[in-house]
């Protein structure tokens, strides 16, 4: 089981974020794996306002949430045919997923070296979790991570370095999380794309996400990261 951190020092306020008309919520703050955790149960996560990346800390809450809810994810028949090339793992490779996303060649980059350390910690305590997907040669081929809480998995990034390898992580997911039917599980994904809504993911408005949030944190952990 994860183990909890102390708490935060900082006050996440939840009427903070059903106030505001931005994405943006609050700037400031820390990293430590209290702070993290205390913002996904409250709907928030973290971003770096700074180039690339770099502090200060912004706290979003999109005011149109992407997420993937139970049902929802479209496995086209390309995908499936993809799924058969890629052997699926989990924390197998965490740091070398978070290192692959945060990649400095990539456009939009965001994951700077103290977000890194960061979700390490996490990933030590049991709350950060990867998805790995790996070619015949076994090589990573891509992958994802996030933080899961109760029925709450956080997806933060997403790499891919052979075709559909990102996307295959994504179903794997999935199973993994919506694997017991229960219907207050939540992937959240910051917010939809065009690339992303072709795999299923949805818009919601913060008011239904903040209520979809506190439901899905009540819910066990999937069964593969409640040992």
């Amino acid at each position: 089981m994860p183990v909890e951190p102390a708490p935060s020092r900082w006050n996440l306020d939840e009427q903070r974020q059903e106030d505001a008309t931005q994405d943006l919520i609050a700037v400031g703050a820390d990293l430590e794996p209290g702070t993290l955790l205390a913002a996904y149960r409250s709907g928030m996560f973290p971003m770096g306002i700074g180039d690339d990346g770099r502090r200060p800390i912004g706290w979003w809450s999109p005011v149109r949430r992407g997420v993937l809810l139970p049902g929802d994810f479209h496995v086209s028949r390309s995908l499936r045919r993809s799924r058969h090339r890629y052997r699926v793992t989990i924390d197998e490779a965490f740091a070398d997923v978070v290192a692959a996303c945060a990649d400095p060649g990539r456009s939009g980059r965001w994951i700077t070296a103290e977000v890194q350390t960061a979700y390490l910690h996490l990933h030590r305590l049991g709350w950060a979790h990867s998805v790995e997907t790996w070619d015949p040669a076994g090589r990573l081929a891509g992958g994802l991570y996030g933080v899961c809480a109760g029925g709450l998995f956080a997806a933060e990034s997403m790499f891919h370095r052979a075709t559909d390898a990102g996307k295959v992580a994504v179903w794997a997911l999935t199973e993994l999380v919506f694997a017991d039917g229960d219907h207050r599980r939540l992937i959240d994904v910051q917010w939809q794309t065009d690339h992303l809504a072709t795999l299923g993911v949805r818009e919601i408005a913060r008011t239904d996400y903040l209520r979809r949030v506190v439901a899905a944190v009540g819910a066990p952990l999937p069964d593969c990261w409640s040992d």
